[in-house]
Parts: structure tokens; C-alpha cells; sequence
């Protein structure tokens, strides 16, 4: 099983910082969320960080002097700055602060996360975005499984929902939590929505030699266990 890449995040707008943790958790993060300069030094010492999401404009210390902080504390995991400020100076600034790259406000979760995927991608190898368990890989970068030479087709949401079974093989994983990573909350959603995509995700393993097995967990939710 490949740990799960952890990503630092640093927002200090509690909904923005929610979401992007929501977001990220979904794409398969291990998310840190914090809310200021000295927290994010803390935790970026603390942890073994793939990489970080750093608001420029926060209190105390800003989003660049973070990024020098880190740089000139030895830390070498990529940075991806946000800002609300699109001058090319401020861009240009960040960059020579130590940030890899530069999105500005309001920006497509869609983009961030593929601007995140380049950076790790460059930075540590996209291996770190991939899974095996049983005779199944899963590619976080491609959304795509295999098992063996055949490749299984699914959605994002399938996707997501049997990467969280596979990370923790054997573990059961509760219907709120796998409503809060894969659907991004626990309200407005109909928690039967989670047994719909199991049960989508068993009809498409059973065809494959694929090793694994969807376990129903009376009481606690569902686990993906390894077959002999």
C-alpha cells in the first residue's frame, strides 16, 4: 500500500481553508490545514510534507515570507501560492521567495489540482500517486485502474470512493467519512448514495481477477479486503 502524499495547506478564510481540505482529501491528501505563518513552519518541520498550498494574504506573516522561511529552513517540498493580486511584480516576488508556482483568486478546484499533480510530479516522482492492492494499481493522476493488462472503467466518484477503501485494506471506513472525502460533506447528501457506488464498484470487480473484495461492515460501513 503507497502512503498517502500529505499536503500542507495554509488558508486563513475558514471556508476556503474547508473547502480546499474537503477538495483535497477527495483527490487523495493526507491534508494539514492551518490557519497562520507559525503553525505552517511548525507542521512543516513536524511532518513529511509532498507539498503545500499557501495563501499569500494572512495575518502575521504573509504567504511569501512563509515560502522564504521554508527555503531557507532546508525544506524543499513544492509550494503552490494563492493570491486574490494578479501584478506581474507580485507574481514575480512570490517566485523569488521559493514558491514553485502561482494561482491567483477565484481560481477552478480543477486547476489547482493539476498544477498540484505537476508540481509532485516533478518533484518526487508520480509514483507517490499510485496504489496497488490485491492485482489492482490505481493511478491518482490518471484516475485510472488496472488489473493486469485490463483496465477497469470508472467515474471520479468511483474512483475516489475505491482508492479510500485501498489505502486502508482490512479497515473499515463509516459512511460519514466516506461521504465527507468522497462527496466533499455529510449534509444534503443521501447517505445511500454511498452504497449506490458500492455497489456500482462490485459489479465491475467481479468480472476481474482483481485480488480484492468490498465488505459490507455491519454497523460500521464498508472495507476492502485482499483474497488469497
Amino acid at each position: 500500500m503507497t502512503a498517502q502524499p500529505v499536503l500542507l495547506v495554509v488558508e486563513d478564510d475558514p471556508e476556503m481553508r474547508a473547502l480546499l481540505e474537503r477538495g483535497l482529501a477527495a483527490e487523495g491528501y493526507d491534508v494539514r490545514a492551518v490557519d497562520n505563518g507559525v503553525d505552517a513552519l511548525i507542521t512543516a518541520r513536524a511532518d513529511v510534507i509532498a507539498g503545500a498550498v499557501v495563501d499569500v494574504m494572512l495575518p502575521g506573516m504573509s504567504g511569501f515570507e512563509i515560502c522564504r522561511r521554508l527555503r531557507e529552513g532546508g525544506e524543499s517540498f513544492p509550494v503552490l501560492l494563492l493570491t486574490a493580486r494578479d501584478a506581474v511584480r507580485d507574481r514575480v516576488f512570490g517566485l523569488d521567495s521559493g514558491a514553485d508556482d502561482y494561482l491567483t483568486k477565484p481560481f477552478d478546484f480543477s486547476e489547482l489540482s493539476a498544477r498540484l499533480r505537476a508540481m509532485l510530479r516533478r518533484n518526487v516522482g508520480a509514483d507517490r500517486m499510485r496504489i496497488a492492492v490485491g492485482n489492482l494499481a490505481l493511478d491518482s493522476e490518471t484516475l485510472r485502474v488496472t488489473c493486469g493488462e485490463s483496465t477497469m472503467q470508472v467515474s471520479p466518484k468511483e474512483f475516489a470512493l475505491l482508492r479510500l477503501l485501498a489505502l486502508e485494506p482490512g479497515v473499515a471506513v463509516s459512511r460519514p467519512r466516506i461521504l465527507e472525502a468522497v462527496w466533499g460533506s455529510v449534509d444534503h447528501i443521501d447517505p445511500n448514495i454511498v452504497d449506490q457506488y458500492i455497489s456500482y464498484l462490485r459489479r465491475k470487480l467481479d468480472p476481474l481477477d482483481s485480488g480484492v473484495k468490498i465488505i459490507t461492515v455491519r454497523g460500521s460501513g464498508y472495507l476492502l479486503r485482499e483474497e488469497a
